[in-house]
């Protein structure tokens, strides 16, 4: 059992490893394709105000997936202050966002809560159920961009004339049954999890709590990507936002690449281009800076992953993340 599970997780890592260089590949065919003069141009045209607001919005997003994770754990009896919850969720994102290849955003939380002498399972539970209150956020969205969704017959349609390498990259099934085979996923999801959240499904009152924070966390990422569209000359409605990232997001959910580098730049730049009015250009644009202001604002971070790092190295081994597949 031992082998099979580590034979499979080999098989995991390579494959988000092949992944990722795919989706970059993708990623650079798309720039040299558009130019960078016309990346640049389109850079210029948004105002510095919006850069700085949408900064300021991206920490406001990171405070309250922090505020969210605090809720879970402190209703599994787990006695973490808020500025504990602040410290390890950025240290997770810092992780997530620069050390992808060596130890992920979970591992770190993981280890901040042991570190904290809490309970090994009803930490572990925590980040599953942190992970299913922001998918059920996501989903509820979704449905905003439902329409346009299905106006697109096949998955080719969603790529721009003449990126045949793009379009070689994707699966030619209709996109009827792409969605299905996504959709029986997430199903298997939930059913695996049901078990695991039995603590935050007797206390409704949590649950609902850590969905406002995650809807708050929505309401500044949707604003955003409105705020650099807008800036663009590409004038898409909020709700439409929100409808059609919440697409991307269910995308990158797909661990074919390591944190989504790469698939939720090409995802987010095809899905806004040609279901969102969107220019390329534009779209393209606001994937890349969406992805730099999300890095940025996890910078904080670097100063609280030394230490939990040299925590696990002192327990000789990291502790297993719980795993939502």
């Amino acid at each position: 059992m031992k082998d099979d599970s580590s034979t499979k997780a080999r098989q995991s890592t390579i494959l988000r490893v092949l992944g990722t260089v795919i989706a970059f590949g993708l990623l650079v065919y798309l720039l040299y394709e558009q130019g960078w003069e016309e990346i640049e141009a389109a850079l210029l045209e948004i105002e510095p105000w919006r850069l700085v607001l949408a900064l300021f919005l991206m920490l406001i997003s990171r405070l309250a997936v922090a505020g969210r994770w605090y809720v879970l754990l402190k209703s599994g009896g787990m006695p973490i202050t808020p500025a504990q919850s602040i410290q390890i969720t950025f240290a997770g994102l810092f992780a997530s966002n620069f050390l992808p290849t060596t130890i992920g955003g979970d591992v770190i939380r993981l280890a901040g809560t042991l570190r904290l002498k809490f309970d090994v399972a009803v930490s572990a539970a925590s980040l599953i159920a942190d992970r299913l209150v922001g998918m059920a956020g996501m989903l509820m969205i979704l449905p905003v961009g439902l329409p346009r969704l299905l106006q697109i017959q096949d998955i080719r349609d969603l790529i721009p004339t003449g990126n045949l390498p793009v379009q070689f990259s994707l699966a030619a099934a209709p996109l009827g049954d792409w969605l299905g085979k996504l959709w029986g996923r997430f199903l298997r999801i939930l059913r695996r999890l049901m078990t695991t959240i039995n603590v935050w499904l007797r206390q409704p009152r949590a649950l609902l709590l850590s969905l406002l924070f995650t809807w708050i966390h929505q309401i500044c990422i949707f604003s955003i990507l409105t705020l650099f569209f807008g800036g663009m000359g590409d004038h898409i409605s909020f709700w439409l936002v929100g409808g059609l990232y919440s697409f991307v997001y269910l995308i990158t959910l797909i661990p074919i690449s390591i944190n989504g580098y790469g698939l939720q730049e090409i995802s987010m730049t095809l899905v806004f281009s040609r279901l969102g009015g969107a220019s390329l250009t534009s779209s393209l644009t606001a994937a890349l800076l969406f992805r730099t202001t999300m890095m940025i604002a996890s910078l904080p971070g670097a100063f609280f992953v030394p230490g939990l790092m040299a925590y696990t190295r002192q327990q000789g081994k990291a502790p297993t993340p719980p795993v939502v597949e």
